[in-house]
């Protein structure tokens, strides 16, 4: 039965730096060649959406006016010429825009590159998975992708939120032992997702390597918190292991990394959204979270709170005042 396919949208849209959303009546994306339209159901935030609203986030390249979030979970409308990998009425999830100028998630619906897009996993609600993919596409790519992490291996994560939490749970899926450090407040947290917990105000990075790996360092650190967070890690990394961190954006000392011989990578997961280089393995790691997320060995953080257009301000101010006890979701109403 042919469908008809919708010609008007919501979105919330950002005019100018530190404005408010505007939510506007849009003319509705066609898919072109490649393209999937996706019905947008949920759409989760995350600290550079706050960044790019502040007009701090250059490397995003999103031009004004813009549609922002960049994380999505929704049912596909339609198709474009050449996809062959999904269909109407398909559930999926992914990191697909709300950089690079390409049309965020904050809309009743968007065409998106079908490669960046992966089936959703059957186990979770929409609000679930559109928390995941950012995240989750970030750790994997540390972890698997630069550390090749292994079985048995003794894995530091430096903060447990968002990228980190997921981090811990990856590691721990490919048989690792895990340790996090992070606040007090956040140790039922991390014993919950069966790591080891690390008071970082109550310990030195000298201690804990010591307690923990008998001086001998850790075979992965992966740092998700930049600045000191770098040097702690190039600090507490063992002989020949493995560093990596999705914030290392500043100038730090190599010598400790260099007289372990051990090895850095850095993540910059917006690559191929930026250049369109590499959509593809984003597509695959997605796959991998549908299935580890339903051999019950992911579980995406939320917190409680429901936000919806109408509070997305609100929902921003959560994000920015680090309150919240889980990801931040938006429920995209049709």
């Amino acid at each position: 039965m042919m469908t008809t396919m919708p010609t008007e949208m919501d979105a919330l849209v950002l005019t100018e730096t530190n404005s408010d959303l505007v939510r506007s009546r849009m003319v509705c994306p066609a898919p072109a060649a490649g393209e999937v339209l996706v019905r947008v159901k949920a759409s989760s935030v995350n600290p550079l959406d706050l960044k790019i609203k502040s007009g701090q986030a250059p490397h995003a390249r999103h031009p004004l006016p813009a549609i922002l979030g960049m994380d999505l979970a929704g049912v596909v409308e339609a198709v474009g010429p050449g996809v062959t990998s999904f269909k109407p009425q398909d559930e999926v999830f992914g990191l697909t825009g709300g950089v690079g100028g390409l049309q965020g998630s904050l809309a009743t619906f968007v065409s998106v590159d079908a490669d960046l897009l992966a089936p959703k996993p059957n186990n979770l609600t929409m609000r679930e998975a559109a928390a995941l993919p950012l995240v989750f596409i970030t750790a994997w790519e540390g972890l698997v992708d630069r550390a090749a992490v292994q079985a048995r291996q003794k894995v530091l994560v430096l903060g447990a939120g968002g990228v980190g939490h997921v981090a811990i749970q990856i590691a721990r899926a490919f048989g690792a032992q895990v340790f996090a450090v992070d606040k007090a407040s956040k140790q039922r947290q991390i014993e919950e997702l069966c790591a080891t917990a690390i008071d970082r105000h109550q310990t030195t990075v000298e201690e804990y390597v010591k307690d923990h790996t008998g001086g001998r360092g850790f075979d992965v650190v992966y740092d998700t918190v930049g600045g000191a967070g770098i040097d702690a890690a190039f600090n507490a990394v063992s002989r020949f292991g493995h560093v990596v961190s999705c914030l290392g954006w500043g100038t730090h000392s190599l010598g400790p990394l260099s007289f372990r011989a051990a090895s850095y990578s850095g993540v910059f997961t917006l690559l191929p959204i930026l250049t369109g280089e590499g959509r593809a393995h984003h597509g695959s790691i997605l796959r991998e979270a549908k299935r580890l997320a339903e051999a019950g060995k992911i579980t995406p953080l939320l917190d409680p709170r429901r936000f919806s257009f109408e509070t997305v301000s609100a929902a921003y101010a959560e994000v920015e005042s680090r309150t919240a006890s889980g990801k931040i979701v938006i429920d995209v109403a049709d």
